[in-house]
């Protein structure tokens, strides 16, 4: 079993939780300590020490998708923007505040014959 919830007893080993990157070293028997929702890994630290060139080497080889994809979603962002910039210049909803026709609309005079 390579995975530990919160409150498991575990045997001698390094445990790892990774989301918070928190290290747990137990010398002998111990159990495991933390919130109610964390997962340690029991993953010895050799392990660890290779992995980070690995996932180094992954991140720089998607960093120009990771580029390209920033650049697209800022271009495709001004597009709408202007989009609906134009889009509001020519709406009018007529909207005014100030005006409120509480007695009703004003009646126009009939002119006397």
């Amino acid at each position: 079993m390579l995975s530990y919830k919160t409150g498991h007893r575990v045997g001698k080993g390094t445990y790892w939780e990774l989301s918070k990157g928190e290290r747990i070293d137990v010398d002998d028997e111990a159990i495991l300590a933390g919130e109610a929702s964390s997962t340690y890994y029991r993953i010895p630290a050799g392990v660890m020490l290779l992995a980070g060139p690995i996932i180094g080497l992954v991140y720089v080889l998607c960093l120009p998708f990771i580029g390209i994809a920033t650049i697209a979603s800022l271009a495709a962002g001004k597009v709408v923007s202007g989009l609906f910039s134009l889009i509001g210049k020519s709406l009018s909803f007529g909207w005014r505040p100030r005006e409120a026709y509480l007695s009703g609309k004003k009646k126009s005079k009939k002119e006397p014959k």
